[in-house]
């Protein structure tokens, strides 16, 4: 094959990945709780509920954004963006960051996720 297109096929094929949709590009939810918690996800306007059992993990979730029900709450459901990595502790949702803590609910940036405006 010519180095002319080899080089074509090569840059071709790099386009086609850093395009497609990556799970890097999506939220996750840890259910660090030891009961199963009922989680609606509201991307659009298509809600999808999902049973979370103890240390079960939804991954690629929320690629544009989404706001969040546990256990078909009536408060301000919580918002996340594609990249946010976050767990269900007590019945709440907070943010790990980029690395989720060691020990369930600890750690100085456990914040709870704040709630979006209702939709």
């Amino acid at each position: 094959m010519p180095a002319v297109v080899l080089d074509r096929v090569i840059s071709w094929l790099l386009i086609a990945v850093l395009l497609s949709p990556s799970a890097a590009l999506s939220a996750s939810i840890t259910n660090r709780d030891d009961r199963d918690r009922k989680v609606t996800i509201i991307e659009g306007s298509t809600p999808k509920t999902l049973v979370l059992k103890p240390n079960e993990v939804i991954d690629g979730i929320c690629k544009v954004g989404c706001l969040i029900r546990i256990d078909d709450s009536r408060e301000d459901p919580f918002e996340l963006e594609s990249s946010d990595v976050t767990s269900i502790e007590d019945g709440q949702l907070y943010d790990d960051g980029a690395v989720a803590p060691t020990v369930s609910g600890s750690g100085p940036d456990a914040q709870p996720s704040q709630p979006a405006p209702r939709p």
